[in-house]
C-alpha cells in the first residue's frame, strides 16, 4: 500500500467513527383549527421518508408538544395483527389468480416486482388487485432510501409513547382497508396496471412530493395531487380522498366541542389540492389557519 494511503488510512481509524451528517432541514406545512378551548393542528404526513429529513422541531414540535392526544389515520397496531387484517380483507380464497386476471403484457412485470421484493413465485396469487398495488407502491421508494421507519407516523407514535400521550385513530384499519376492497373491480384493477406501468415514475413522483414538503410549498403539493387525482379512477378519488376529507372534518367540529389540545397527522394528500378536509371545514364554516413558514395556498 502506498505510504500517502497507509497514513489516511490510519488516521481515519485514529479519529474513531464519523459523525453522522447533519439531518436536512424541512419546514412541512402545518395549519390550526381553533375555538375558544380547543386547539386542532392539522399536520399533513408523509408516510415513508429518508432517515435524514429534519421535520419535527420548531412549530411542529412545539405543536406536538403542546398537544394532548395524537390523531391519525388509524391507530398504531403490532406488525402481526396488522397482517391479520390486511390478509383477511386483501386476500380471496377462490376463482382466478391474479396473474390470470391480469393482461397477458402486465404479468411478467409483477412477476418481476414480487421478485425484487422478495416474495416467492404464487405469493399473490390470491392477492386481491388493490393490495397488490399498494404493495408494489413501496418497492420504487425502497430504491431509493426512504423508509417506513422514519415516515410521519412512525416518528410521531414513538415520540407519543414516550410522553406517555394518547392515540387516537379517525378510522380503523379494517375500514380503512375496506375502502380500498369495496372499490369495483375495473378500479381496482386500474390501480394496479397503473402501478406496474409506473414502477419507475412513482419514486420522482415521491421525490417531487419529499422537495415540496421538505419547503413547506403547498401550492406545489396541491399540483402533485390534483394530477394523482385527474390520473386515477373516480371511484377511487371519492372513496379515498373526497369521502374520508368530509367524515375527517365531521370529527374535527364534533371534537370542538370538547375543550383540549389535538394534534392530527394524515397524508399530505389530504390537506393539499383541490378536494382538502380544509375546503370541507370551510363548509362547515370552521377555518383552518396555515402557520408553519413556507408557501401557503
Amino acid at each position: 500500500m502506498p505510504v500517502r494511503l497507509l497514513l489516511a488510512a490510519l488516521a481515519l481509524a485514529l479519529a474513531g467513527p464519523a459523525a453522522p451528517p447533519p439531518p436536512v432541514p424541512a419546514d412541512p406545512p402545518l395549519w390550526v383549527v381553533r375555538d375558544a378551548d380547543t386547539t386542532i393542528y392539522l399536520f399533513g404526513s408523509v408516510h415513508w421518508l429518508k432517515p435524514d429529513i429534519g421535520w419535527f422541531d420548531d412549530e411542529v414540535r412545539r405543536a406536538f408538544d403542546a398537544a394532548d392526544t395524537l390523531v391519525l389515520e388509524t391507530p398504531p397496531v403490532e406488525a402481526a395483527e396488522a397482517q391479520r387484517t390486511q390478509d383477511a380483507i386483501g386476500k380471496t380464497a377462490s376463482g382466478p389468480t391474479l396473474p390470470d386476471r391480469l393482461p397477458a403484457a402486465y404479468r411478467p412485470k409483477l412477476a418481476a416486482a414480487l421478485a425484487e421484493l422478495g416474495y416467492p413465485a404464487g405469493a399473490f396469487d390470491r392477492v386481491k388487485p388493490w393490495l397488490a398495488a399498494t404493495t408494489l407502491s413501496i418497492l420504487p421508494l425502497k430504491r431509493r432510501g426512504y423508509d417506513a421507519g422514519a415516515g410521519v407516523e412512525a416518528v410521531l407514535t414513538a415520540a407519543a409513547r414516550r410522553s406517555d400521550k394518547p392515540i387516537l385513530g379517525l378510522e380503523p384499519r379494517v375500514q380503512q382497508l375496506g375502502y380500498f376492497d369495496a372499490l369495483p373491480d375495473a378500479a381496482q384493477m386500474a390501480m394496479l396496471t397503473r402501478q406496474l406501468d409506473n414502477m419507475d415514475k412513482t419514486g420522482d413522483s415521491t421525490d417531487a412530493v419529499l422537495a415540496a414538503w421538505t419547503k413547506g410549498d403547498a401550492a406545489a403539493l396541491g399540483r402533485i395531487v390534483d394530477a394523482d387525482q385527474r390520473a386515477s379512477s373516480a371511484a377511487f378519488g371519492k372513496a379515498i380522498l373526497s369521502d374520508r376529507n368530509r367524515r375527517w372534518a365531521a370529527w374535527i367540529a364534533r371534537r370542538l366541542e370538547q375543550p383540549g389540545t389535538m394534534f392530527m397527522a394524515v397524508g399530505v394528500g389530504h390537506l393539499t389540492g383541490s378536494d382538502t378536509v380544509q375546503r370541507a371545514l370551510s363548509e362547515r364554516g370552521l377555518a383552518a389557519r396555515r402557520i408553519r413558514p413556507g408557501a401557503s395556498r
